[in-house]
């Protein structure tokens, strides 16, 4: 499976123009925007191998990622064209690179890492991929691509699992609802802080900005005109109630002029009535006629009383709120006052895009030995992982915290802290914990027996969450 988004699918893709950590990770920097006019090709997930040398031309390092199913001898070959020392099976390891040259060779991939951090090189570094290698260049962050915290594949920064947060209130505000008069709340894109509170007073947007790569995009056209409903009293309690509900949410920490890059298409703070900044979809989403439930939620009782869209209540909101049908209401009142009606989304089942796409994903037979072997031992492709899974042969496909990353039927997961080094393929022992990981789940107690001898079960293993690079069923020895 590959994935490609343009920065218009983004624009629209949510109602909170937080896109999702994409699958193929390595055209995530040009997805969010940054890259040349050339049409950048779907990358294959699966990378077969990696190849370091010199470049003859530049004689600048480079480190070129196999995509897709290369034969080993095929990236013995071509890495030997470059003088350079392949490694079958893992992926090229962490370095500064200006960005990477996406090339196609025999209806393969290869994506060659530009090694360096000298930003001035970024534009011949471009020119010599695109006009003399004849490929497309996806810059990384020196080079004007996505932003980047560090420790994350393919120019994304390493998702951060959330953490609840309890603070004394600010001063001039009342005593918080939680234990101590604390103010809790959960530092997740899904999460929200008490209801009147601002969240980023209460909780890290850094931490937000790493679970869904944040950007900043245009808002809708003539956004901040002069809106006659403004000054109807009526619609303009409606209206600041809204605005105070999100103000609360953790969609401020992208909607909102003071974000690190600027606002994410519509922004809370935005001069006038910061609903015309919208796009219809984006609309559509706030008033449930599009099924948001594959972004995740918590449940209101962990959520300081707010609820949005999941998978039982899929026709709610995608804003976290504590009055789902006023918050409904008041999104198509604005989706009217455009002439919209819910025909205009009727093929639009779904909003969450390869979050969905990973959701409903179902496996089928692994085929290159991936699975759990008769000594224990994980074998996945596709080069190193945060996250392994081992679940029942018809669990769901698991996606984001904090209610769809362990579904049903999840029998084993264990997880690298967000500054650990990802693990190797062939390290891991079934129901075995690595020194310095996590397990997940079970979350207490010992780690499941022995798989049973001859049953199917569905191994899943991310390089980070939302890049799997082995989906698969096997059978146990």
């Amino acid at each position: 499976m590959a994935t490609r988004l343009s920065l218009s699918d983004h624009q629209t893709l949510s109602g909170n123009t937080h896109v999702m950590r994409t699958v193929g990770v390595t055209l995530a920097i040009c997805a969010l925007g940054s890259c040349s006019a050339k049409e950048v090709p779907l990358l294959p997930e699966e990378i077969s191998g990696h190849c370091n040398y010199t470049n003859k031309f530049s004689s600048e390092p480079e480190c070129r990622n196999y995509h897709g199913d290369w034969a080993a001898d095929k990236i013995l070959e071509d890495c030997a064209d470059w003088n350079g020392t392949a490694d079958i099976g893992t992926p090229c390891g962490d370095q500064s690179i200006l960005g990477q040259c996406i090339l196609e060779k025999d209806g393969l991939y290869i994506a060659v890492n530009n090694i360096g951090d000298n930003a001035d090189n970024c534009g011949s570094t471009k020119r010599g991929c695109e006009l003399f290698g004849g490929g497309v260049f996806a810059p990384a962050p020196i080079c004007g691509g996505i932003e980047s915290t560090g420790g994350g594949t393919g120019g994304l920064p390493t998702f951060l699992q959330p953490v609840r947060n309890c603070v004394d209130p600010k001063p001039g505000e009342p005593v918080g609802k939680s234990e101590g008069g604390k103010v809790c709340t959960w530092e997740m894109i899904s999460g929200v802080t008490e209801e009147g509170r601002h969240f980023e007073d209460y909780a890290s947007c850094d931490r937000v900005r790493t679970q869904r790569p944040y950007y900043k995009a245009g808002a809708a056209a003539d956004n901040t005109r002069d809106d006659p409903r403004m000054k109807d009293p009526t619609y303009a309690k409606e209206q600041a109630w809204v605005q105070s509900q999100i103000r609360s949410a953790a969609c401020v920490c992208c909607h909102n002029s003071q974000a690190p890059q600027g606002a994410s298409n519509w922004y809370v703070d935005q001069p006038g009535n910061f609903v015309n900044g919208f796009f219809a979809r984006g609309l559509a989403m706030g008033a449930g006629w599009i099924d948001t439930a594959g972004f995740g939620a918590y449940p209101p009782s962990e959520n300081n009383g707010f609820s949005r869209s999941t998978p039982s209540n899929p026709t709610h909101t995608i804003f976290p709120t504590t009055d789902d049908a006023r918050m409904r209401r008041f999104f198509e009142g604005e989706l009217a006052a455009r002439g919209k009606t819910r025909a205009d989304f009727a093929n639009e089942k779904y909003a969450a895009g390869p979050l969905d796409e990973q959701r409903f994903f179902r496996p089928t037979a692994c085929t290159r030995g991936e699975g759990v072997r008769a000594d224990g031992l994980v074998v996945w492709k596709g080069g190193n992982a945060r996250y392994v899974y081992v679940l029942a042969d018809s669990a769901a496909s698991p996606t984001v915290p904090p209610n769809l990353d362990l579904p049903e039927g999840t029998l084993w997961r264990i997880d690298v802290p967000s500054d650990g080094k990802p693990v190797l393929s062939g390290t891991v022992k079934f129901g075995e914990l690595p020194t310095g990981l996590t397990q997940k789940f079970p979350a207490t107690g010992a780690a499941p027996g022995a798989l049973q001898s001859g049953k199917q079960y569905y191994l899943y293993v991310l390089a980070d969450l939302i890049q799997p690079v082995t989906r698969c069923l096997f059978t146990a020895p």
